[in-house]
């Protein structure tokens, strides 16, 4: 599967008692990030919540996505369980519902050894017949995941295929382009790191930015790809201050405020989680207002 490109991430809507998700919204969000033109979209990540739904929950969004998407760009499913047994069952269910793609993460309560973390994906891999983006993002999963490793299980699982990078060292993604020769294709998962990320040769970017912030994102990329690189630099230095607001402020809560502030709300992130406070929502739509 090639894939290249903006892959937009959705939040996940809840009703006003954040007791369920709220899923004619989530058709709405959907449809802000096809407007945006992004190249994929990958449901059940960071932003979405996954890590707050239960099993009934998620296999709705799974589903709802695909069918809303309705083959317009590709759907990635993201799956970060505890167990693989869980796993299994949720890769299962992405291939059953349509999906194109599983994005995988190993999550840990018990730090994982290597050879705990080929066996999950391994497992998951036999479980399911979908290509599989290895995702990196030891700061919510709890594993670091070395660009030897990850490049060794592309080598050896055949359906792992490509690599999410969200450490934030711009030296992974340098070190996953030469020791693949160029051939491994590799994501940005750090908003702030964009601009570095596609001149290091990344494939692609993943941002739930393109839900408050249209095609700008997608903007960047093609400067970028075309070449334009005072164009690139001066699209992202507009950028900057959103991008690392976003993440720094929380992405589920940080979206979702801005999209309340943009006219459509979608409830609140689920508890512990808060939405911002009022000062950090005017700055939010300060910034909005500057990137209209």
């Amino acid at each position: 599967m090639n894939l290249s490109g903006i892959i937009g991430y959705p939040v996940t809507p809840f009703s006003q008692d954040n007791k369920h998700v709220a899923i004619d919204k989530l058709g709405h969000v959907i449809d802000v990030l096809l407007d945006a033109k992004v190249d994929a979209i990958a449901a059940l990540g960071s932003a979405g919540e996954a890590a707050y739904l239960n099993e009934a929950e998620w296999k709705q969004v799974a589903e709802y996505t695909v069918q809303h998407v309705a083959g317009k760009v590709p759907v990635i499913i993201g799956i970060a369980e505890l167990t693989t047994e869980q796993a299994v069952q949720y890769a299962r269910h992405a291939h059953q519902t349509g999906a194109d793609m599983i994005m995988l993460s190993p999550f840990s309560y018990f730090k994982l050894s290597e050879a705990e973390i080929f066996q999950h994906y391994e497992t998951v891999a036999g479980a399911s017949p979908l290509p599989i983006m290895i995702y990196n993002n030891p700061a919510t999963c709890g594993v670091d995941m070395s660009p030897e490793f990850m490049l060794k299980m592309v080598d050896r699982i055949p359906s792992a295929i490509m690599i999410k990078e969200s450490t934030g060292d711009i030296q992974r993604m340098h070190k996953i382009y030469t020791l693949s020769d160029g051939n491994v294709p590799f994501f940005n998962g750090c908003n702030h790191m964009a601009l570095e990320a596609l001149n290091a040769g990344a494939s692609g970017w993943c941002t739930a930015a393109p839900c408050l912030i249209g095609d700008k994102p997608g903007q960047l990329y093609d400067a970028i790809k075309q070449g334009e690189s005072e164009k690139a630099k001066e699209l992202f230095y507009q950028q900057y201050e959103f991008l690392e607001f976003i993440v720094s402020s929380g992405l589920a809560a940080a979206v979702k405020s801005g999209l309340a502030l943009q006219g459509t709300d979608v409830g609140s992130p689920r508890k512990p989680l808060l939405p911002l406070n009022n000062q950090a929502q005017q700055r939010l739509r300060g910034m909005l207002e500057a990137l209209a």
